[in-house]
């Protein structure tokens, strides 16, 4: 399956994925407000690691080896079991951690010991969670689009239903409940769409790990590992500090604008994950390689810069209609956010490459040197633009690394000549 056939395809999940997220933007600017945005960010940002620790953060090379495997139906359950153990321990080792100190972690992450029932949320559907992403990468793997697909929009039909219901019921901690469980109750729905698959077998993802195959995905391990720390954690201390030195509504805006670049740029990555690392991943001749790295500029550039500048154009009726008028402080920081994840999408391109080809080290110096430099640039520029100083911080941040993978790619294209 080609570039332009997967983005069509996978633009019908992507659709409801965008339709969905804005709604529940919509849903969430009505209940919550700006301050109670801000504190949603920063429970996001709390799942995003422990879930990354539960499952072993292998879910990346799931899909680059299940891809690279196509034709090795031994090689590829030896990833799975590997893989499926792994997550089965992580899981229930952070859930118990999680539940054990959800007090602790409501105040470091939301800064009040009361909401800690969300993280006891969190903690028991930890384990679902872990084995429907890990379904979804075997998917993506053997390029089962239209499953994929199918297991993605409903996924985000149960965030729009789960999230609408609960914010409206209980307001804030009604909000966090649901973002604790819904992509645990995601797996259920993924496991009937499997359930017919000649490999959906128990025996396939649990059971004896294999040395070899634990020393491939420990490559990703150690890759995701470290953007779940570095990535989460730079928005928290961006965070922090936005709602410390502005107060939490503006912290609540650069939350926002962030959600909505999230939304619009969802066609973007979700064609990089379903089609480029496994694509990538079966490549080795340079030549092909660079034909589909320019494939992706022609492609999925114009796309993104169309996307920036439409909402650019239209950010005064984009937030009456998707938030609510407390936001309107937020319009000033479109210019600059919009510039930025054209940039971001052009060094995410290349990568994709340093993933499919797992250069961990490479990728983990630069997670961690541009984690830190988005977080130090922020704390410098804020200090002469105010609220503004994030998204240039943003620009400036992804304008460096985007340099830096084509430099890095050049080389590593050079040597394999």
């Amino acid at each position: 399956m080609n570039l332009l056939k997967t983005s069509v395809l996978n633009g019908l999940a992507v659709l409801v994925k965008m339709l969905t997220l804005l709604g529940i933007n919509k849903v969430l600017a009505v209940y919550v407000g700006p301050s109670g945005y801000a504190a949603l960010g920063q429970f996001q940002n709390a799942i995003q690691m422990i879930t990354t620790f539960a499952s072993a953060s292998i879910n990346t090379g799931v899909t680059k080896y299940t891809a690279e495997y196509h034709d090795n139906v031994m090689k590829q359950r030896s990833i799975w079991r590997t893989a499926g153990t792994f997550a089965l321990i992580g899981s229930l080792f952070s859930g118990v951690l999680v539940a054990l100190f959800n007090k602790s972690l409501a105040v470091w992450f939301l800064k009040d010991a009361s909401l800690g029932g969300v993280f006891i949320w969190f903690a028991v559907g930890l384990l679902f969670f872990s084995f429907n992403t890990l379904l979804l990468a075997v998917l993506n793997g053997k390029k089962e689009i239209p499953r994929y697909v199918t297991a993605s929009i409903s996924g985000s039909l149960f965030a729009l239903i789960v999230t609408a219901v609960m914010a409206q019921q209980l307001g804030l901690y009604g909000a966090l409940v649901a973002l604790a469980i819904y992509q645990s109750l995601s797996f259920f729905v993924t496991m009937l769409i499997c359930r017919k698959l000649h490999w959906f077998k128990m025996g396939n993802f649990i059971g004896r790990i294999d040395r070899d195959s634990a020393i491939n995905l420990s490559k990703y391990a150690a890759m995701a590992l470290t953007s779940a720390v570095c990535v989460p954690l730079s928005s928290i201390l961006v965070r922090d500090h936005l709602g410390g030195t502005f107060g939490w509504a503006a912290a609540g805006y650069w939350e926002a604008i962030s959600r909505l670049s999230a939304a619009y740029l969802m066609l973007i990555t979700t064609t990089l994950s379903v089609y480029y690392l496994p694509k990538l991943s079966e490549l080795t001749v340079v030549k092909e390689i660079i034909e589909e790295l320019a494939l992706g500029y022609k492609v999925i550039m114009p796309l993104t810069m169309l996307g920036g500048a439409t909402l650019y154009l239209m950010r005064d009726f984009v937030i009456e209609l998707l938030f609510t008028s407390e936001f309107s402080p937020m319009r000033d920081l479109f210019a600059w956010q919009m510039l930025g994840d054209v940039l971001k999408i052009g060094g995410w391109i290349l990568a994709y490459l340093v993933l499919s080809k797992a250069m961990y080290k490479f990728y983990i110096v630069a997670e961690v040197v541009f984690s830190v430099s988005f977080v130090g640039l922020t704390w410098l520029l804020t200090d002469y633009f105010g609220i503004q100083g994030v998204v240039i911080a943003y620009v400036m941040n992804y304008a460096l690394y985007w340099l830096v993978m084509a430099a890095y790619t050049y080389r590593f294209l050079k040597a394999q000549r």
